[in-house]
């Protein structure tokens, strides 16, 4: 009876086990920077620091992007506190098809595919189709994780022999 509480133990996950987030001191982040808001991965685009006033310590007040929705996300915390900040991997892989809105990927280093990732909607995913379909090289998608999502964000066309 004494094994009966290792049962609701176990984790099915494909994750490495490393932190998603590390602690920063909110006065040490910089513009450009990425920043945990809202529970949302942010890039700042705008900082400010309030004087210390009566009452306490130096405000910063960020201004920042979460970087899957391009959505627009402030905050105001001490400039002593810990902020969390994401870790945030970016990654290319080569387009090899796009079925049913998803995108066949290969890994241009291990050869491993990878088809969980849908294709960007609106602009970005219009301009990576017409690439595909033009057909003048290899078209490299630029892949972004953090915290557990991962989107294309971005993409070249490599014309290499």
């Amino acid at each position: 009876m004494a094994d009966e509480h290792h049962d609701d133990e176990h984790f099915a996950s494909a994750e490495s086990g490393a932190a998603a987030t590390f602690p920063k001191q909110c006065s040490a982040l910089r513009k450009n920077e990425h920043v945990m808001i809202k529970g949302r991965p942010c890039k700042i685009v705008e900082m400010s620091t309030s004087k210390t006033g009566k009452h306490g310590h130096a405000k910063v007040h960020l201004v920042a992007l979460d970087i899957f929705t391009n959505k627009k996300l402030e905050d105001i915390c001490p400039s002593t506190h810990n902020m969390d900040v994401p870790v945030v991997k970016r990654r290319e892989f080569i387009l090899m098809s796009i079925e049913d809105g998803f995108c066949s990927l290969m890994d241009p280093e291990t050869c491993d595919l990878k088809d969980d990732l849908k294709m960007p909607e609106g602009d970005l995913g219009n301009q990576i189709k017409e690439a595909l379909d033009k057909d003048e090289g290899s078209v490299l998608v630029s892949v972004v994780s953090a915290c557990g999502e991962e989107a294309i964000l971005g993409f070249k066309i490599s014309t290499k022999d």
